[in-house]
Parts: C-alpha cells; sequence; structure tokens
C-alpha cells in the first residue's frame, strides 16, 4: 500500500514529459495476438494496467517483457483463449482481448470485467457486435463463452460510441472472411491509432476517427514496430494541475488537436495557452474562472477528465456546474473532496461546486482511478499537507504523478507502507 503527501501550495514552473498512452496501448497490445510474430510497442509507459494486461497475455501462453518503455510481445506461443479472473476482474478493458481471441481462434471465453467503480458499464454492445460478425455467445451467470468457426465480415451498427465495444469489433474483424463497416464507431484518437497499429501488422482498415469504419479482413497479419503516442489524459490532468499551481508548465510529448476541447474549456477558466504541434505551455495567474462542463464521447470533453476538472474548480472564484453523461460513478469523487475542504454538491445528476478561496490539506481516499488525479490537483491548490491514500488506483494510469509533479516544483512524494511502518 502507498500514500502521496503534498506538502502545499506552491507555485508550479517546469516542463514535463507527457507518459505514453495507456488508452491507447493496451488495446494495441490485444491486437498482437492476431499474429503469431513479434511486435514491439514503443513509449509504452510502466503503469499497473499495463502489467495487467501482460500478466493476461502471458497466462495465455504469450511472451511478453517491458523495459525502458519498449514492450516486445510473441504470441507464437499462445495455447489459451480462456481469460484468466484474478486479471480481467482488476481491468475493464481487458474485455477487448475477446474479439482478439474469437479473431484468431475461432473460440474465447472471460468473465465479466472489472476495474474502476464509476458506474454501470455493461458489456452488451460488446457482444451484439461479436454477434454481428457470426459469434455465438453463451452467458452463464458472469461469465461469457464466444464461439465461431472463422468471423464473417458484415454491418455493425452500435447505439452509443462505445470505445471498448468498438474496439473489440475492430480487432474481431481484422481477421474476418469479407469486409466489414462499423456505423456508430467512437471517434477517440486512441481508435485512429488502433486503426494504424493495425494497419501497421498488415490490416486493411481506413475511417478511423470518424463515426464509419471499414475493415477489410485478411487471413493473416504480421508483426510489427509502432510508437504509442502521449497520453492526453495524462496531459489534461497536469494541465488542471498546473492551473492550481497557478504556474506556468509545458508538457511535452502530446498532441495538442486531441485536446482540443479540454483547452477550450480551459480557456474559459482563466488559463493562456501556447501550442505548438507536440507541445502545450499553460500558464496562469489567480484562481480559475467558474465553468460549465458537460462530459460527451470524442471530440467531447473527455469523462476522464471530469474528476480532476472538478478538483481545480474546487477553487474557483465563483459557482461552476458539471454534469457528467457517460459514467454517473465519476460524482463518488465529491465526497473525499469535502474532506479538503471543498464545497461540491451532487443533485439531478449535476455536481455544483462553489469555489473556495482556499482549500485546506486533510486526509482523502482514491475511489478509483481519475479521483485520486482528482484529489492530486485539489492538494496542489491546499495549505497544509495533504494525504491521499488507496493510491494503487492512481498507478493503474500514471507511471510516477509525484515524480512528474516535482519536475514543475510541486512538494509531492510517494510514501510507502514499508516505510511509514518504519518509522513507527
Amino acid at each position: 500500500m502507498s500514500e502521496i503527501h503534498i506538502g502545499g501550495f506552491r507555485r508550479l514552473q517546469g516542463r514535463i514529459p507527457v507518459q505514453g498512452s495507456k488508452n491507447g496501448v493496451l488495446p494495441m497490445m490485444a491486437a498482437s495476438i492476431l499474429s503469431d510474430e513479434t511486435t514491439v510497442i514503443t513509449n509504452v509507459p510502466a503503469i499497473q494496467d499495463v502489467f495487467c494486461m501482460m500478466g493476461i497475455l502471458k497466462f495465455m501462453g504469450c511472451s511478453c517483457t517491458l523495459k525502458d518503455g519498449e514492450l516486445t510481445l510473441c504470441p507464437a506461443g499462445l495455447d489459451r483463449t480462456d481469460l484468466p479472473e484474478e486479471y480481467v476482474r482488476q481491468m475493464r478493458s481487458s474485455i477487448v482481448l475477446l474479439g482478439a481471441v474469437l479473431g484468431r481462434c475461432g473460440r474465447g471465453s472471460t468473465c465479466y470485467p472489472g476495474g474502476c467503480s464509476i458506474g454501470k458499464r455493461p458489456i452488451d454492445f460488446h457482444l451484439q457486435a461479436l454477434r454481428s460478425l457470426g459469434a455465438e455467445i453463451r452467458e452463464d451467470g458472469c461469465c461469457v463463452q464466444a464461439r465461431a468457426g472463422r468471423l464473417a465480415g458484415g454491418t455493425i451498427r452500435l447505439p452509443y460510441p462505445s470505445v471498448g465495444a468498438t474496439e473489440n469489433a475492430l480487432l474481431a474483424a481484422a481477421l474476418a472472411d469479407g469486409d466489414t463497416v462499423i456505423l456508430g464507431a467512437a471517434r477517440e484518437p486512441e481508435i485512429e491509432e488502433l486503426c494504424r497499429f493495425i494497419n501497421a501488422m498488415g490490416g486493411e482498415v481506413s475511417g478511423g476517427g470518424t463515426g464509419r469504419i471499414r475493415i477489410r479482413g485478411k487471413k493473416k497479419l504480421h508483426g510489427c514496430r509502432f510508437q504509442a503516442p502521449g497520453d492526453r489524459i495524462v496531459a489534461g490532468t497536469y494541465l488542471m494541475a498546473a492551473m492550481a499551481g497557478r504556474g506556468e508548465v509545458e508538457l511535452a510529448g502530446v498532441r495538442p488537436e486531441h485536446l482540443k476541447e479540454v483547452i477550450r474549456t480551459l480557456e474559459r477558466a482563466g488559463a493562456v495557452f501556447d501550442i505548438s504541434e507536440t507541445a502545450v505551455t499553460v500558464s496562469m495567474a489567480g484562481r480559475p474562472l467558474p465553468l460549465q462542463v458537460e462530459t460527451g464521447p470524442y471530440p467531447g470533453f473527455p469523462t476522464d477528465l471530469q474528476s480532476p476538472v472538478m478538483g481545480l474548480l474546487c477553487c474557483a472564484s465563483g459557482v461552476s456546474r458539471i454534469r457528467e453523461t457517460v459514467f454517473e460513478g465519476r460524482y463518488e469523487t465529491a465526497a473525499e473532496l469535502e474532506k479538503l475542504g471543498a464545497s461540491v454538491t451532487v443533485r439531478e445528476g449535476e455536481a455544483l461546486v462553489r469555489g473556495r478561496p482556499v482549500l485546506r490539506g486533510g486526509r482523502a481516499g482514491a475511489r478509483d482511478l481519475r479521483g485520486g488525479a482528482a484529489l492530486v490537483v485539489a492538494g496542489l491548490a491546499a495549505e497544509g499537507e495533504t494525504e491521499i491514500y488507496d493510491c494503487f488506483h492512481i498507478e493503474r494510469g500514471y507511471e510516477d504523478i509525484c515524480r512528474d509533479l516535482r519536475l514543475a516544483g510541486a512538494d509531492i512524494r510517494w510514501q510507502r507502507q514499508e516505510a511509514k511502518e518504519k518509522e513507527n
């Protein structure tokens, strides 16, 4: 167990390299099993979700090594098509392996996936997409079994632009017989990157980044070498941290076009941006202005940044309103922010955030990955020491949030449980 300790408000200034994209790398890892050749992905973050996916692939017979940001995957030894419950319960994105293993082996089984407790996240759209390609799927309690000879191309109509369902459909269709069209596809940058990755493996995918994706199934794919993009959610978190610290911070290794709505929103809060091709610099003087924010599928404001922006708006100069339209459970962060002196009221599907001139240090728990990041943002704007516990959630998506923010002058550090016990 570990905690994060923040020593109190400091003006932030410096340059932070942005880690590789968690939400980009995980589906690429799943796609790697569509070939029996070695694949190398670079710019891979050393985070718990990546280690969890490596554990699943090793269980299935694949070889995986991660060193200095370079992930080598060799799926030649794949000899199992059942996904291990121990790992699947830890991470929702593991569900995309079902489409990949079904496409390569014609069968696969899994339990319902886990991850953060941020609301209802059914997999109905995933299963319907696989059925559209000819898979026979049986649900038995918490277990899902899928079977097909060879999947056949077809038309998949998604009633909602689900990122995970789009990824599962892409992976299943890559080796299917014939052409597949996904209508209502998710448009997130991570989907576009996955399409590029499949093409690098010898696939034929067009339309990534639009609501209509076409896949021409191939009989075989090959290994490749591919660089993952910077993590836009980590970058957005650090933009808000810089604003909470009322400083000037450059984020390097990120594509600003992936953050257009985030940047527009934060400009309304008083931030000033300097943008280049692969970097964003944010400057902030004084308290943020209040905002009205509504989350939505890309290119809307990302649900993964709803909690961090709530943490920022706790010190705004007025009342802000946040409406979450994707995962209703993200509002659980509000109760923890109140332990730092924030005033957040949740009612009728909306969070009312009354900005305080000063937040106070305190002790609060990371309920989920992005909720933990929100506490870090709020803690950077608080007077006195803030302690955040249950930080294993944060480690699922941030390689080292303390290391990164110290580069900009934050007084923030990890305190591992073992060290704390020695002190006592």
